[in-house]
């Protein structure tokens, strides 16, 4: 049996369960939450798996696994930032305060970004 192809209403399914799952929220502004789900399901389509939508990818998901969402970077950027690099995931801290998210610094090496 083939498996089944998501939607955009699966995507955001997915970020809110992935949120929850790791205690995290999702950016509560709606149109920004929203263009960030629409980028994954668009890096859905092009390349069969949900990636980043503000990371370059490879298009082979062994050399794209670091920033298949949530990335392997997001627990560390919730955790020193209040926010993952995105801006799409947020911890409970972060929104209470109010903040914006704002530019944080790369932690993937350029060695694993495609040129």
């Amino acid at each position: 049996m083939a498996a089944k192809k998501l939607n955009l209403d699966d995507v955001a399914a997915f970020t809110k369960k992935a949120a929850e799952k790791n205690g995290w929220v999702l950016n509560p502004d709606s149109d920004f939450r929203e263009s960030v789900e629409e980028g994954l399901y668009n890096n859905y389509l092009q390349y069969g798996y949900l990636i980043c939508p503000c990371r370059e990818a490879w298009g082979e998901k062994d050399k794209d696994r670091d920033v298949v969402c949530p990335c392997d970077y997001c627990a560390d950027d919730v955790k020193e930032f209040g926010h993952c690099y995105c801006g799409l995931y947020m911890s409970a801290e972060f929104v209470a305060s109010g903040e914006e998210p704002g530019s944080i610094p790369e932690r993937r090496s350029p060695e694993l970004t495609p040129e």
